[in-house]
């Protein structure tokens, strides 16, 4: 008796809970109701049959529970039982199915009119490609990735001059139109997952996997990687903002092709010398730190950490925090560099100043911090050399205090 009262328990439990918890879907922002359609049906069927399978197993235990004078009644086959078992369990399964069979079909067939863009994995970060004018994608090959070329373009491939390439942790998209979303990875498993647009597929390296939807309702949304990829997996976040077609085109349009990036000139360490002279002013002729005024040791750090913290400040990314004091002061400094051509041109320059290693000034225990240091070195390298690929800078020979 108290096994069946504990069994009715555990089912009003199971639904009281289903019914109040606050974990449930997010508010939908394209055009797949039909997942959400689907899975309410699924759990409506499972929870029916969860709710009368157990209850018929408590009633059961009670109306069947052991007494001494009664004896069991032996019936090895009931046909009509069999019969109608077999008849709901089909329609069960049917209702399960069906549901998802078709919205799959769905899901793989993609309509014509949809904007393709490519998304790229690596670890622990996104970017994004769009065909330019002709509106087809240049080929691309995993060998020859490097930091001039992250996006592993093929040169001489003359669909690809005029893709865009979004080096970028936010992507932007025109609401209402469909988009056909290719997916790449450049090393190992992700998967690309905005809950509120309901779709996610996995990025498998050495293949183009790929997923449709059409957004629905403007708005920032998070981008989250949804398969294990790593000790920094809880990192790959990102950002989709839905916007007017008018935005997107002027967001678009702020971004570079890939002929341009190639035809970009090296920058010239004569004509970034004259611009650095504004930040001899905390990070010294030579690049050396200056912890009275938060600078840390430059010189030595690798050009394209250099380059992409130049770049951040300018747009505001860091150096806006109301507590980031120090940040602040730096931003107004980016910004008297006024193009792209000054910030290669001042990197340039420091990279020609002298890499000596900066004082140490923290004392701790090494064989300690050699063990703590393992999980460091996934993505900063056993010798702390920095690994441009997961976007982790140098981290020898800076300043430990900065660290």
């Amino acid at each position: 008796m108290a096994l069946a009262i504990v069994l009715v328990l555990l089912v009003v439990g199971s639904v009281v809970f289903h019914i109040v918890s606050p974990w449930w879907f997010t508010e939908i922002a394209s055009n797949w109701s039909a997942m959400d359609a689907t899975i309410d049906l699924t759990v409506w069927v499972t929870g029916i049959v969860f709710v009368i399978v157990n209850l018929f197993v408590a009633y059961c235990v009670w109306r069947f529970r052991y007494r001494a004078d009664a004896r069991a009644a032996y019936e090895p086959e009931n046909k009509k039982l069999e019969f109608w078992l077999t008849i709901a369990t089909t329609v069960g399964i049917i209702a399960l199915l069906l549901p998802g069979l078709i919205t799959w079909a769905n899901f793989v067939n993609v309509p014509e009119e949809a904007l393709e863009m490519e998304a790229v994995g690596q670890q622990w970060s996104w970017s994004y490609r769009f065909p330019g004018e002709d509106g087809i994608f240049g080929a691309v090959d995993s060998r020859i990735i490097t930091p001039e070329n992250p996006f592993g373009m093929v040169e001489d491939d003359l669909n690809g001059q005029d893709d865009i390439l979004i080096a970028s942790q936010e992507v932007h998209l025109p609401i209402d139109q469909p988009i056909k979303m290719l997916l790449r990875s450049k090393d190992v498993l992700h998967n690309f997952t905005v809950s509120e647009f309901r779709t996610k597929m996995d990025m498998v390296p050495g293949l183009i996997s790929y997923q449709w939807f059409t957004p629905i309702r403007m708005g920032t949304y998070e981008l989250l990687c949804e398969e294990l990829c790593g000790t920094a997996h809880f990192a790959m976040r990102g950002r989709v903002v839905v916007e007017s077609d008018s935005d997107f085109r002027s967001w678009l349009d702020g971004y570079p092709t890939h002929a341009e990036v190639a035809a970009a000139p090296a920058g010239d360490p004569d004509g970034g010398q004259a611009l650095y002279a504004l930040c001899t002013a905390c990070h010294g002729p030579e690049g050396q730190d200056n912890p009275i005024l938060n600078s840390p040791k430059i010189s030595g750090q690798a050009d394209w950490y250099l380059r992409r913290s130049l770049q951040q400040y300018k747009s505001g990314a860091r150096g806006t925090h109301e507590d980031d004091l120090f940040g602040q002061q730096m931003a107004p400094m980016a910004a008297t560099l006024t193009d792209d051509a000054a910030i290669n041109n001042v990197v340039a320059y420091i990279n020609t100043l002298p890499d000596e290693p900066a004082p140490i000034t923290v004392v701790g225990d090494i064989a300690r911090g050699e063990k703590l240091y393992q999980t460091c070195a996934y993505c900063h390298g056993g010798d702390g050399q920095g690994i441009w690929s997961v976007n982790a800078p140098r981290l020898s020979g800076i300043s430990d205090w900065y660290l």
